[in-house]
């Protein structure tokens, strides 16, 4: 652990949680954001299921950690709602049980602090036609529907208004975009920079307008070492420097 603290941010879910900060990813985007204000920190394993979620909650989240998350950030559900697998192996978890294992996981994030805030991701639509092209060799075909995203998207969101969770609908906001089926995927499924570009936009949706104490949104949170400083940067006149901490020129998007 280095110092001084910061609030934690994690980021909990499967391959489009582990993938997020590849290819300009959301999770690289709100590390940048935060920067300075608050640590993002990755736990996404590809592949994974609801089921193998709820198998490691007291190790990836263990109650009695001297430092709890202040914001807990979730996404299962694309490979809960793949279609089984003759064989009874693989991701698929029946519709009702994904909702358990989701209520599972929600109730034990909630229990850690009465401050640790908890978003939901749901289930993201997918390219059917570039999900079948995209097939391998080396697995058997990945059985990957809008019809079946959509059914676990709405019972994700059924569930987190029954717990009064905050949830980002990416099945309906990804599909806002006319081309999103072009540009929002990298193989069909897993979410190009345009894609994590919606996720960033929802959240940070959540964060600006979610009446929390303290607040989440990055503009309220205090930058670490803002102090002015003799060692900053030199005015143009040479008669003073000018405090950078807060600067985001370098930002595309200023996210506010």
């Amino acid at each position: 652990m280095v110092g001084p603290s910061r609030p934690q941010f994690v980021l909990f879910g499967s391959s489009i949680t582990q993938f997020s900060f590849s290819n300009g990813g959301w999770g690289a985007t709100l590390a940048d954001v935060y920067a300075r204000k608050a640590d993002i920190l990755l736990r996404g394993y590809l592949s994974w299921n609801s089921r193998r979620a709820i198998q490691v909650l007291d190790q990836i989240f263990p109650k009695d950690a001297a430092v709890q998350p202040s914001l807990v950030i979730v996404y299962f559900g694309g490979n809960d709602s793949m279609g089984p697998h003759a064989s009874g192996l693989g991701p698929h978890v029946p519709l009702p049980e994904y909702v358990d294992n989701m209520r599972k996981i929600a109730t034990h994030i909630q229990s850690l602090s009465d401050e640790t805030r908890l978003i939901f991701l749901t289930c993201p639509p997918v390219n059917e036609t570039k999900v079948r092209e995209s097939h391998s060799k080396f697995l058997s075909e990945l059985v990957r529907t809008n019809e079946l995203c959509k059914a676990y998207s709405q019972a994700s969101i059924k569930l987190c208004q029954e717990m009064d969770i905050k949830v980002v609908d990416l099945f309906t906001a990804i599909q806002q975009r006319d081309d999103w089926m072009n540009v929002c995927f990298t193989d069909g499924i897993h979410l190009s920079a345009e894609g994590s570009k919606v996720v960033v936009e929802e959240v940070m949706k959540i964060l600006k307008e979610a009446e929390w104490k303290p607040s989440l949104f990055w503009k309220s949170l205090p930058t670490e070492f803002a102090e002015d400083s003799p060692y900053d940067l030199v005015t143009a006149d040479g008669t003073k420097t000018l405090n950078g901490s807060d600067w985001v020129i370098h930002r595309d998007t200023m996210w506010d």
